[in-house]
């Protein structure tokens, strides 16, 4: 993924004992891609120590370390948060324990078995159909029509519009819940505080909390409305449980699959190439969606805490410590993707982490894959050319990767 130049020193002379990925900047870096490279040979468990910022955390980069912290949730508990960011503060999350994708076992699995029963195979499918048209139509009124922002005009409308349609929010509400989520989690510039985001989170939440109230009023046939009337075990879910689940799913249903159209945009339009292959054929839309996700790997890392003393690569992983799995990484290991650092539109087998693995497997991986094949289908059937009519804008993050603004033309 292109990012913008860099003034850092080069690669090779960083001293990676010095490098802050706690730092959004760090991810801006033209060159991170040569940083990951570094630390999977160099230092793959990494320790980036305590800071007036926060708490030190340990650092995995190759794929297979990566994919065993998904995997052992009895070593890497999820309970305390997923996100560095929270994770390093004194007091921690305040949703820990209690959204799905912040449980353990024993909660996590009833939990999740209900809200994957609660979106039911005709709640999914009018989802995705309504999904298709609305792609086609925000896509193709503006082919020919001169330069527009893809991301603001139409990445941004996407995914936010149907994960709201999931879950039964009212359409007047999605700009601001637009603006919610996406600054919730990243920055478009450096002028926005660690205590900025807590108070969008905070606003969030009360949306959430006011939404169940109208639910209980008046139920429809809705995700939120389910989650209103499920049981876990016999036992109703909780408000809380409810609003932070309502929550964590606005903010999970949005950015993997909005990053990731933005990239795919991007990645065609850099590559005329591959939009022909898409029209003839060669190219197949689906296995073109997975390298998508694996190229972009939009949430950029998964946090865990450590439950246990252990070893690795030779060091002393503690009970308590932060450790944190970095899809980012792992998805560009040459170990494990032959020509990493290449997007092959084909590539198969495709066993990216980008949505995930293990009990925290993405639960709206079908919704993600379904608006990114969606915008790939309206490119294949509708555009004869892809623009890139200036450079990308990176989003100011560490936990998201991608793109906040990209000005194409479409013929």
């Amino acid at each position: 993924m292109s990012t913008p130049p860099s003034a850092a020193p080069d690669v090779a002379d960083l001293d990676l004992a010095a490098i802050d990925l706690a730092d959004p900047a760090t991810h801006c870096r033209a060159d991170i891609d040569d940083v990951w490279r570094r630390l999977r040979t160099e230092a793959p468990l990494h320790h980036q120590p305590d800071s007036p910022e926060g708490r030190g955390f340990w650092v995995l980069s190759r794929y297979d370390d990566v994919l065993d912290l998904y995997k052992d949730s009895h070593r890497f508990r999820s309970g305390p948060g997923n996100m560095l960011e929270s994770l390093r503060k004194p007091e921690g999350d305040p949703a820990a324990g209690e959204v799905l994708f912040m449980m353990d076992a024993p909660e996590h699995q009833p939990l999740r078995n209900v809200l994957r029963k609660s979106l039911t195979p005709a709640i999914r499918q009018g989802v995705v159909d309504r999904l298709a048209a609305r792609v086609a139509a925000l896509i193709t009124e503006r082919i020919g029509g001169g330069r527009f922002d893809f991301a603001e005009d139409v990445a941004d409308k996407v995914p936010i519009w149907t994960i709201c349609e999931l879950l039964g929010m009212p359409e007047e509400d999605r700009p601001r819940l637009l603006e919610l989520s996406r600054d919730a989690l990243s920055a478009a510039s450096t002028d926005q505080s660690p205590e900025d985001r807590w108070a969008t989170r905070t606003e969030l939440l009360d949306y959430c909390a006011r939404a169940l109230e109208d639910k209980r009023d008046e139920p429809a046939d809705d995700l939120l409305s389910a989650m209103a009337a499920a049981e876990v075990d016999g036992v109703p879910l909780t408000d809380q449980q409810i609003i932070l689940n309502c929550y964590g799913l606005l903010l999970a249903g949005d950015h993997t699959s909005r990053l990731g159209m933005i990239s795919a945009v991007e990645r065609f339009g850099s590559r005329p190439d591959l939009l022909r292959g898409l029209r003839e054929g060669s190219v197949p839309p689906a296995a073109a969606v997975e390298e998508i996700i694996r190229w972009t790997s939009p949430v950029q890392h998964v946090g865990r805490t450590a439950a246990e003393d252990f070893d690795l690569h030779g060091r002393r992983i503690r009970s308590g410590d932060i450790v944190t799995a970095w899809n980012i990484s792992a998805n560009r290991d040459e170990t494990a993707f032959p020509q990493a650092d290449v997007f092959v539109p084909d590539r198969t087998p495709n066993r990216h982490l980008g949505l995930g693995s293990g009990p925290h497997f993405c639960l709206g991986a079908f919704l993600g894959r379904a608006e990114i094949g969606a915008v790939l289908t309206v490119l294949r059937d509708r555009v004869g050319g892809i623009e890139l009519c200036g450079p990308p804008q990176p989003i100011y993050s560490t936990f998201l990767r991608g793109f906040r603004s990209l000005s194409v033309a479409l013929r």
